[in-house]
C-alpha cells in the first residue's frame, strides 16, 4: 500500500462493481479511508442488494485498509446527503468525492419513455449534483477537496442513448462550472470519459446498439480490446493527489494505458456581417462557407421493403 492519500477520506458512488470498485480499491491502496456506496441495483437501476458494497469493503479491510459500506441512492437529494454524512459520521471528514454511479435504459429516441429518460437523468446527472452539493459545503469550509465526475464518450453522440448521452454531456458542463465555483476555495473538479469493459458497456443492450450502428453504416473505427474496469482507477487517484492540485475543470478520456486531455468546444469557423443575417442570405452563403464540408452522421436511408 502507498501513502499518497494517507489521512484522506474518499467517497466512491457505484463502487460495488466495475470502475467504481477499482477506484475504491486503489484509493484505499494509497492510504485513503473509503466510503463504498452502492445501491446494488441491476444495470437498469431496478432492485437493491447490499452484497456488492459489502464485498468491496471486505476486500479493502483484507488488504489492511479502512472502509465502510453505504447503500443510499444518488438519485435523490436525501440520498446524496446521507452518502456524504456517512463519511463524516464514520471517519470525521471528507476529502475526495468520486461520482461514478450509473444505470442504462437504452432505447431509440422515438420509443423512449418518460420513465426511461427520467431514471437515467436522475441517477447520472442529478446524482452528481445530489452528492456534489453537500460535499462542497464541507469542502468550502475546509478550503480543500477533490471531485472527480464520470462522463462518457457516448455524450458525443451514440445511437439509442439519448438519455445517457444527455446526462453524460451535462456532467461535462457541470464539471466546468463546479470547477469555477469552487476553485477559489482550493477545490478541484474534473471529469473522465472512461472506456472499460463493465456490466454496462458489455451488456446485451450495448451490443444490440453496436449492431444497429454497424447495420446503419456507423460502425466507426475497428473494434479494439476494451481494458478491464480496474484500468481506469490509477488516473482517477492521480487526480486526487497533490501533484494534480492545479488541474481543474478539465475532461480526460481514459482507456487503460491511454489518457487523453479533451479540448473544450471551440469556434471552428464563422461568418460575419453588419447587422442581422436574413434567411435568404444564409441559404445562399452558409452552405458554401459556415457549413462547407459538414457531413450528416446519419443520412436518410431508403425505406425497407
Amino acid at each position: 500500500m502507498g501513502d499518497r492519500l494517507k489521512g484522506k477520506v474518499a467517497i466512491v458512488t457505484g463502487a460495488g462493481r466495475g470502475i467504481g470498485r477499482g477506484e475504491a480499491l486503489v484509493l484505499a491502496a494509497e492510504g485513503a479511508k473509503v466510503v463504498v456506496n452502492d445501491l446494488g441495483g441491476a444495470a437498469d437501476g431496478t432492485g437493491a442488494d447490499k452484497s456488492p458494497a459489502d464485498e468491496v469493503v471486505a476486500e479493502i479491510k483484507k488488504m489492511g485498509g479502512e472502509a465502510v459500506a453505504n447503500y443510499d441512492s444518488v438519485a435523490t437529494m436525501e440520498g446524496g446527503e446521507k452518502i456524504i454524512k456517512a463519511a463524516i459520521d464514520t471517519f470525521g471528514r471528507l476529502d475526495i468525492l468520486v461520482n461514478n454511479a450509473g444505470v442504462l435504459r437504452d432505447r431509440m429516441v422515438f420509443n423512449m419513455t418518460e420513465e426511461e429518460w427520467d431514471t437515467v437523468i436522475n441517477v447520472h446527472l442529478k446524482g452528481h449534483f445530489a452528492c456534489t452539493k453537500p460535499a462542497c459545503v464541507i469542502f468550502r469550509q475546509q478550503r480543500s477537496g477533490r471531485i472527480i465526475n464520470t462522463s462518457s464518450t457516448s455524450g458525443l453522440g451514440n445511437m439509442g442513448q439519448a438519455n445517457y448521452a444527455a446526462a453524460k454531456e451535462g456532467i461535462v458542463g457541470f464539471t466546468r462550472t463546479v470547477a469555477r465555483d469552487m476553485g477559489r476555495y482550493g477545490i478541484t473538479c474534473n471529469a473522465i470519459r472512461p472506456a472499460a469493459g463493465t456490466r454496462l458497456t458489455l451488456s446485451p443492450e450495448m451490443e444490440d446498439a453496436r449492431k444497429k450502428r454497424e447495420a446503419a453504416g456507423m460502425g466507426g473505427p475497428p473494434r479494439i480490446e476494451i481494458p478491464p474496469p480496474e484500468a481506469i482507477a490509477p488516473f482517477v487517484v492521480f487526480l486526487c493527489t497533490d501533484e494534480a492540485a492545479n488541474i481543474n475543470g478539465h475532461t480526460f478520456q481514459v482507456r487503460g494505458g491511454e489518457v487523453d486531455l479533451m479540448t473544450d468546444p471551440v469556434v471552428v469557423r464563422s461568418i460575419h456581417k453588419a447587422g442581422t443575417w436574413t434567411v435568404d442570405e444564409l441559404c445562399k452563403l452558409a452552405p458554401q462557407s459556415l457549413a462547407a464540408g459538414l457531413v450528416n452522421p446519419m443520412p436518410p436511408q431508403p425505406p425497407k421493403e
